[in-house]
């Protein structure tokens, strides 16, 4: 039986792995303030970033969605494994050895876990890239070369060779002590007429990997004229591999992406390669799919910053019809991306990998650096249909293309796509070409407009008067403060601090009454603190964090718990310990002030010759009054709030 992985380890995996490191390999992160930093929540969609990681805490936490946590939950959150298994992902990662307690000393072999999936895609991935510097794979290496790849792109990228026996792979992998199942978990193995088989035969491969670095599939190329299953085929989907969440190269270029505020996407492997080669290092391309909205989502994560609209998203299309098409659905898309949309078009057809190939790096660069906003692409492929020299064409050409500009949602814009409009069709009345937009669009948020090439039927279009949403039990237990409330900020603030900088509170915060927390969520996470051992416990940072959360009872405190541990301080400048003691106090001095206002209240009610406890209730009020005075002193003093 395997033990318990010991605290201690688990402690040490915590310091060592940075959480602005792993998460910053799933969300471009921002300076924002003291000790903080921020990006796109990678846990829902949003516009504006509200995903904030502490560093020095150790924590992150979303003010949009409510996720929080350290950087173990970060990675069983983001990659969906269970706790140990991203303990031991993060171990892996820091250099770690993990020692186990109470049981055997090394960890058991999980089958099917993550971790076992992506240790057969390693496998397989140099299995594959081993064949291809077989005598068999001449055709693969050839066909690299025919592209003007060299050995070492090919070793760069890990490229490999499926060889033609029925189960080569699976028997290479199965002596390496995997199990057919996980095999065929992973998307490597399928099952034949007479028991597994390898999934891939006779094609040349690329590794397919994740943000990581992780190989979780692979994409693979025809190489014969008798194999009859298609030009490409990929990984099937499983527990790694979703082909709307991933993009091949993106490793590689995520890093470029996040420092040009770019992304560049091509339609094949080979293009990413030439692109890559050329200088272009934001290329990616999609991995037996469209470019989707997930997609979308995830490369705005990686571009973000506090003024993400100079984000630009560019598309490449072959030159053929087929690539005019691809664009025009795009167009539907774009107003969903954040960025910028733009498209370049390489001439004569060619794809980026045959452009470079005939005419050179330069020309790979200048086809990026010659792009076009996507809205003036689709709406000049639209007219290019059609004769602008004659009256008729020029009608139908206006006809055909102001459904589409009314279809732009930002009114500037829109307005001035309809003013180019005329002017791309040779229209002498701009003011008609205008005021024919603005009817058009007009009608379509009606529901009631014709819509343009690839947008939905007008059915779909209609606006509906919303429904109401059905009522909600409130969930039992304290309800989440509101951050914003005046009256609760001395609260929040002297918990924060309890949290974040645990040191500078000394025994002062143990001492504090639970009474001085009047909200009931409040005062649940100062029972959690003191349950936890208090400051008096003399931890910190992720450890501190990670032990008051598991005190913590009911579903709102411990989002809680992780959003006073982010949010910044009230202060400038690193908290001072003179800081630290002012908000006590502060929170000292409000209590107390309650307690005189009662005693004042007492008094009033009692006659100040008959009542005999009359001048003793006076001598508690002058003492409370002397004491809340030096409290008032000590919170204001040169306190910073």
């Amino acid at each position: 039986m395997v033990g318990r992985i010991s605290e201690r380890d688990i402690a040490a995996i915590r310091e060592r792995a940075r959480i602005e490191d792993v998460v910053g390999e799933y969300v471009a992160l921002r300076p924002a303030g003291v000790g903080s930093m921020k990006g796109l929540c990678p846990f829902h969609d949003e516009k504006t970033p509200s995903f904030h990681v502490r560093p020095t805490q150790g924590f992150f936490h979303c003010f949009g969605c409510g996720e929080g946590g350290d950087v173990i939950s970060f990675l069983q959150k983001i990659e969906h494994v269970p706790f140990v298994e991203a303990v031991q992902q993060l171990a892996d990662k820091v250099g770690i050895q993990i020692t186990y307690e109470g049981g055997a000393p090394g960890p058991k072999v999980d089958r099917g876990t993550r971790m076992r999936l992506v240790a057969a895609n390693a496998a397989a991935q140099k299995f594959y890239a081993e064949q291809l510097r077989t005598p068999e794979a001449e055709a693969a290496r050839a066909y690299l070369q025919e592209r003007d790849f060299t050995g070492e792109d090919a070793e760069f990228y890990g490229c490999g060779y499926a060889p033609s026996g029925w189960d080569t792979m699976t028997k290479a992998l199965l002596r390496q002590g995997f199990e057919v199942k996980e095999l065929e978990a992973a998307g490597l193995t399928k099952q034949g007429q007479r028991g597994p088989i390898d999934r891939f035969h006779r094609r040349l491969l690329w590794p397919i990997k994740n943000l990581g670095g992780d190989v979780i599939g692979f994409g693979a190329r025809k190489l014969f004229d008798d194999d009859n299953l298609g030009k490409y085929m990929n990984t099937t989907e499983t527990m790694l591999y979703k082909k709307s969440q991933v993009l091949f190269g993106l490793d590689h270029a995520k890093k470029h992406i996040a420092k040009g505020h770019q992304v560049v996407v091509v339609e094949g492997y080979t293009d990413v390669m030439a692109m890559h080669a050329a200088g272009v290092e934001t290329a990616v391309a999609s991995c037996g799919t469209a470019f989707g909205e997930d997609h979308v989502s995830l490369v705005r994560r990686l571009m973000m910053d506090d003024s993400y609209f100079r984000g630009e998203v560019i598309y490449t299309f072959d030159g053929d019809d087929a690539g005019r098409a691809a664009a025009m659905k795009a167009f539907d898309g774009d107003q969903k991306i954040a960025g910028q949309t733009f498209v370049a078009v390489a001439p004569d057809g060619m794809d980026p990998c045959e452009l470079r190939q005939k005419h050179g790096d330069e020309a790979v660069r200048d086809l990026i650096a010659q792009r076009v906003p996507m809205f003036e692409f689709a709406v000049k492929t639209l007219i290019a249909e059609f004769d602008l020299d004659t009256a008729e064409g020029r009608v139908h050409a206006l006809r055909r293309s102001v459904p589409v500009v009314a279809r732009i949602k930002d009114m500037a814009l829109r307005d001035e796509y309809a003013r180019q409009l005329a002017g791309w069709v040779g229209w002498d009345d701009v003011t008609q070409v205008l005021r024919r937009v603005r009817e058009e669009s007009a009608k379509i948020r009606r529901g009631q407009g014709r819509p343009g090439p690839g947008a939905p039927a007008p059915s779909n279009n209609r606006i509906r008067e919303p429904e109401a949403p059905a009522p909600q039990a409130r969930p039992a237990g304290p309800q989440r403060p509101n951050p914003a409330d005046p009256v609760l900020w001395v609260q929040r603030e002297v918990l924060k601090c309890a949290l974040q900088v645990p040191a500078l509170c000394g025994t002062v915060f143990d001492a504090l009454s639970d009474d001085m927390f009047t909200d009931p969520a409040y005062r649940g996470v100062r029972l959690a603190i003191e349950s936890a051992g208090g400051i008096a416990a003399g931890m910190g940072g992720a450890e501190w964090v990670d032990t008051v959360v598991r005190h913590v009872d009911g579903p709102v405190l411990e989002p809680l718990v992780t959003e006073l541990a982010v949010e910044p301080l009230q202060v400038q400048e690193d908290p001072s310990p003179r800081y630290v003691e002012s908000v006590m106090a502060r929170l000292q001095e409000v209590w107390v002030g309650g307690q005189v206002a009662d005693l004042k209240s007492k008094l009033k009610r009692m006659s100040p010759n008959a009542d005999d406890d009359y001048n003793r209730l006076f001598g508690d009020l002058v003492a409370l009054e002397s004491y809340r005075q030096s409290l008032l002193k000590m919170a204001v003093g040169d306190a910073e709030y």
